[in-house]
């Protein structure tokens, strides 16, 4: 993280503070994802993920590791982002091996 105070910035910093759970299959997840994605996000999806993470840690864990599915559409939509791009992220990886 930069110095750099725009309004972006700052919403970038709350989201990478907020996305650090405490639980290291969550942060696995939700903090690669925010780095790697959510730029591209359309302003939606975007503020699906702002909603998703203000959820509690527990609900999360079942979403993300695919135990239920959020009933909201929106927030299923962007769980399903998270979680393939962690199951890309990690083909990826075992594919450079």
């Amino acid at each position: 993280m930069n110095d750099d105070s725009s309004p972006e910035a700052t919403l970038r910093k709350r989201l990478y503070w907020h996305s650090r759970r405490g639980m290291w299959e969550l942060d696995l997840l939700l903090i690669p994802f925010l780095e790697q994605c959510y730029g591209d996000l359309a302003e939606a999806d975007q503020a699906a993920f702002q909603s998703l993470i203000e959820e509690e840690d527990q609900d999360l864990f079942a979403w993300l590791m695919r135990r239920e599915w959020p009933e909201d559409p929106s927030r299923r939509r962007i769980v399903k982002m998270i979680v393939e791009h962690a199951e890309t992220t990690d083909n990826d990886r075992y594919r450079n091996l």
